[in-house]
């Protein structure tokens, strides 16, 4: 049986949230909210002609108030027979926000998705991939049965660690060194599977140019970003065992791979990881499918002490 590679697409859709989501409640760039509209029309158009171009179904993680502003495309993404997630209401920093507020904002968001798509989300991502110590409390209340935000592995799914069953402490410089120097306890699996996220699998922070965002370039060379997305690719297949198996998610925005030269690297990207037996392109609730079934090995998270 020939090694697997399940390669996945997830697809932000911060649109306008993500700008106006000042995070101070300062007025939004008139500008920024424009990109923001490219991105929920012109990108998301582009986007659906680049997976039908190749046959591939993905995964759309959309915050509500872009379900809400935009549900014609919304509707026209699951018509096309692609998965939608949950992404906020307007991409708020989830570890900004109170246990109240994180509640809130889940609950409006499943419903809005819910209603707009007509099928409960499975799946969720932060945004930002800015989490809190009650997200997998929050997502096992909710239902919600997997989440792409955090980056204990990088190409193999498992079961989401607990914060709550596992304790740490942070270095306070302000007490006696005693205080911080003891062992991180074990951590103890939820029933939150994970599909890895990776910093650099993502096209925000190379192709984005954002001037209050120091972590953003916008004009890096797509084939530097198209060369570390191979070596990755490449580096996960020769390592994976003839018998097994490894995912490969990727993220992107609709106002960053929406436009032509990232575009461009999209197809070639594709096509040169269409030349490998054994590669499936799938959405993340396939994954879970596959793993909760046992299907799909995955690992399990070790580390901490027993204290």
């Amino acid at each position: 049986m020939p090694k697997r590679a399940l390669c996945s697409y997830g697809i932000d859709i911060d649109a306008v949230s993500g700008w106006i989501n000042t995070r101070d409640g300062k007025p939004a760039n008139p500008t920024d909210v424009s990109r923001g509209v490219f991105g929920a029309t012109v990108g998301i158009d582009r986007l659906l002609k680049l997976w039908d171009k190749y046959n591939i179904k993905t995964t759309w993680f959309t915050p509500a108030h872009t379900a809400e502003s935009f549900p014609a495309q919304i509707r026209r993404i699951v018509e096309k027979g692609h998965e939608i997630g949950l992404h906020g209401y307007t991409h708020e920093f989830v570890s900004t926000l109170s246990e109240a507020q994180q509640r809130d904002v889940l609950e409006k968001s499943i419903k809005v998705l819910t209603e707009t798509t007509g099928k409960r989300p499975r799946g969720w991502t932060a945004p930002a991939w800015s989490t809190s110590k009650e997200t997998v409390k929050l997502l096992e209340e909710f239902g919600i049965e997997y989440d792409h935000s955090f980056m204990h592995h990088d190409s193999q799914p498992y079961y989401l660690p607990d914060p709550f069953l596992s304790t740490h402490t942070e270095t306070d410089v302000s007490k006696p060194a005693s205080h911080w120097m003891t062992p991180m306890s074990t951590l103890r699996p939820s029933s939150v599977v994970e599909i890895p996220a990776n910093w650099h699998l993502d096209d925000w922070p190379p192709f984005q140019l954002s001037l209050s965002q120091a972590s953003t370039h916008g004009f890096v060379d797509t084939a530097v970003i198209e060369r570390l997305w191979k070596e990755q690719f490449e580096y996960f297949y020769r390592e994976c065992p003839e018998d097994g198996s490894f995912v490969f998610p990727i993220s992107i925005h609709p106002q960053v791979s929406g436009k032509p030269q990232v575009l461009l690297l999209h197809e070639r990207l594709i096509e040169w990881i269409n030349g490998h037996e054994g590669v499936e392109w799938v959405t993340m609730e396939q994954i879970v499918d596959e793993f909760k079934s046992g299907k799909l090995g995955g690992v399990g998270v070790e580390g901490g002490a027993d204290i």
